[in-house]
């Protein structure tokens, strides 16, 4: 991590810092936090995204605050609303009836004459970079200002603000700070997968979006396959489960005021399975109810059409995005001679450049993923220079420049995707998740992206949003910030930034959950998997060694939240804690499963042992017993996945709508139903053995043999 080497100022300079580095300062006033401080975490305010330059002085108490806005623009005014409904959240009395306040926050254009006089006193200026959403913030004891060029600047300021107040036994303070900040990366963006499962009610998706503005993201993308409603085709979207044109124009309007532009992805080439599965759309799939629109079918090209001009009436953004990845079936089926004679590359760029050609009276850019530059890097140049090319890659890398170089090289624009590690895991995988966001980021912005896409994906139909604010606030960060982001000082401040927890519990916990995923399996096939199967026997021995080690971290993840949640009522977002503690039980349970399905195995093989020993007897019978009874290791499972259940359909129907949930509960009632079943054999096998004297072979009774 590179440092500025511009020198300090006497008294009025500002510290240039890269993406989360400490804090460093120079020729600041008394009180300020000073050079040898900068590695303390109680020296400076926990801030995301790290501001560019930031002057820190001192936490000074604040019970009252008044917000003035003196040019009286009405989104400034909606900001100052902003402030103050948070302000107060934080037990602030705001603009009280009577007595002084403490502190007045002004909000101010740059161009009116208390900022220049402002900027002037302070021997402050702004630069070129911050005049689309960049701030100055000046707190001094009562007084704050925060100056911007538009409101977008003046919005970001507050949310700054907003983070400066910390609340501790002590009470409420507001640190005092000069801040200079703008953005790296134009579009700061999260993809969010709304058609695998779980799909959001429309208050939890107004809630996502004030969270993703305090983190200063600007650009929200719905990922639909078929659940956005179409006037003219309304056949595949489920009922329950699917955005009607009010919702979106609601959501749109909401989206406005925070600054967020909104530009749903309609698939519309792969992944449109539960379109094609439908016999209207017969003649345009690649394959009998395929996943994948034929290039060259008659219909296709009207549908499309028909589709992203309702989003461009609904959806007032500059951009169209068309999705366009992982179409695997192109070339197996209607499409095979094209391909076979042109190769995939030309006939998936020739499908893109008709779709660019029918949207172009839309007169929208339009976003693709960008997987064509793995498949055939040449066909890159037949793309019109005018689309945004979206390269996706969800792991680690040791060089992520690849992914772009064919893009920019070809002179198309290029946002990156990182991912959140939150497929088919019952907790995202974090350490995954900080590595890949930080590293493709930063690859971005050196090769000039204008934007980043933080995306979340559904793929097991049981991803629960609550669980990934970790993982996507971490990417609005790194879009936000210059370089490459600081992962480990991002988690030192998640906690206080996003729980509003200054014990330091919540970071505690997310970090012994990081510990406890890099030791074993945590798949939803690992969750879901039989032990007493041949591959679940074979899963149990590989992680045997490192269950308990694991098994203590989750459980100390759900100690500390526990812990916390019982201490601190002041606590935000509680909803997502209990997503965060239901990963950690999940997390214990997969470990758990499988040493009590060991240890069931070990059991009867002693028991089986002992079976004609009348001196082992009663021996062998509590054998038996320890795996089916009162306190039995079957009636252990099957009650553990009575409890997930509950909890996992409470935290379900904290953000999502009830359509799709039974497909996932059901699976709970089949494990339940499994080992309740199970233990009801063990005890008919325990009964008869005590009656006859015959107990039969481990491989007779369903169960494996000891490992």
């Amino acid at each position: 991590m590179i440092f500025s080497t511009a020198k300090c100022r006497p008294l009025v300079s500002l510290v240039r810092t890269p993406a989360f580095c400490a804090i460093a300062c120079c020729g600041l006033l008394p009180g300020s936090v000073s050079a040898t401080a900068q590695t303390s975490a109680k020296a400076q305010p926990a801030l995301s995204p790290q501001p560019r330059e930031i002057r820190v002085q001192e936490l000074r108490p604040v019970h009252s605050v008044a917000t003035t806005v003196p040019g009286g623009d009405a989104e400034d005014l909606f900001a100052a609303h902003d402030l103050e409904k948070a302000l107060a959240e934080r037990g602030i009395a705001v603009a009280p009836s009577a007595g002084p306040v403490d502190v007045t926050v002004t909000l101010l254009r740059k161009e009116s004459p208390e900022a220049s006089q402002m900027l002037s006193s302070e021997n402050l200026h702004f630069d070129a970079p911050m005049h689309d959403e960049g701030y100055i913030l000046v707190s001094h004891p009562g007084k704050v200002a925060i100056i911007g060029e538009t409101a977008a600047g003046i919005f970001y300021g507050v949310q700054t603000l907003k983070q400066m107040v910390e609340r501790n036994a002590g009470g409420v303070r507001l640190w005092t700070a000069t801040i200079r900040d703008w953005p790296a990366m134009k579009y700061r963006g999260i993809d969010d997968d709304l058609s695998r499962g779980p799909f959001p009610t429309l208050a939890f998706q107004e809630h996502q979006l004030e969270i993703f503005a305090s983190r200063k993201v600007n650009l929200y993308s719905p990922y639909f396959e078929h659940t956005l409603q179409y006037s003219a085709d309304p056949l595949a979207a489920p009922p329950g489960s699917s955005l009607t044109r009010a919702e979106a124009q609601q959501l749109v309007a909401f989206a406005t005021n925070l600054h967020i532009t909104i530009v749903p992805e309609q698939e519309a080439f792969g992944h449109l399975h539960h379109v094609l599965q439908y016999e209207k759309y017969s003649d345009l799939a690649e394959t009998p109810h395929g996943h994948v629109i034929a290039p060259g079918q008659e219909g296709s090209q009207p549908l499309i059409k028909s589709w992203f001009t309702q989003i461009a009436q609904d959806f007032p953004s500059p951009f169209l995005h068309i999705g366009a990845d992982e179409t695997f079936e192109l070339g197996t089926g209607r499409t095979k001679a094209d391909v076979d004679k042109q190769g995939l590359g030309p006939v998936y760029a020739d499908f893109l450049t008709t779709i660019h050609t029918t949207l172009a009276p839309l007169h929208r850019r339009l976003l693709f993923w960008g997987d064509v530059a793995w498949n055939d890097p040449a066909a890159v140049n037949r793309l019109p220079k005018d689309m945004i090319a979206i390269p996706w890659i969800y792991w680690h890398q040791d060089n992520y420049d690849k992914n772009i170089l064919p893009f920019k090289n070809a002179g198309i624009e290029t946002w990156v995707a990182p991912g959140d590690a939150n497929w088919n895991v019952v907790y995202p995988v974090g350490s995954t998740a900080l590595d890949n966001i930080s590293g493709f980021v930063e690859s971005g912005q050196r090769l000039g992206s204008t934007g980043e896409l933080t995306t979340v994906w559904n793929d097991d139909g049981e991803g629960l949003f609550n669980e990934d604010w970790f993982g996507v606030l971490f990417g609005a960060a790194a879009g936000w910030q210059p370089g490459k982001s600081d992962t480990a000082a991002y988690q030192a401040t998640f906690g206080r930034t996003f729980y509003g927890d200054a014990s330091g519990r919540i970071d505690e916990a997310q970090r012994e959950l990081m510990a406890a995923e890099n030791l074993i399996d945590v798949s939803d096939k690992a969750f879901w998997l039989d032990p007493w199967s041949k591959e679940g026997q074979a899963k149990g021995a590989k992680m045997r060694a490192k269950i308990p080690a694991a098994r203590l971290h989750a459980e100390r993840a759900m100690e500390l939240i526990e812990t916390v949640s019982a201490t601190d009522p002041q606590l935000r977002e509680t909803a997502a804690l209990q997503a965060m503690e239901l990963g950690a039980r999940r997390i214990d349970f997969i470990g758990m499963k499988f040493q009590l399905a060991e240890e069931m195995s070990g059991a009867y093989t002693r028991a089986y042992a002992l079976k004609d020993d009348k001196s082992h007897r009663t021996e062998a019978r509590e054998l038996l017993s320890s795996i089916s009874s009162m306190n039995g290791r079957c009636q252990d499972l099957r009650d553990a996945y009575s409890m997930l259940k509950n909890l996992y359909s409470k935290s379900w129907l904290a953000e999502n709508r009830p359509y799709w949930l039974d497909n996932v509960l059901v699976r709970y009632d089949l494990r339940i139903q499994m080992w309740q079943q199970r233990g009801e054999q063990i005890d008919m096998l325990n009964d008869a053995w005590q009656q006859t004297g015959v107990l039969p072979e481990a491989a007779a009774a369903g169960i494996p043999p000891q490992p």
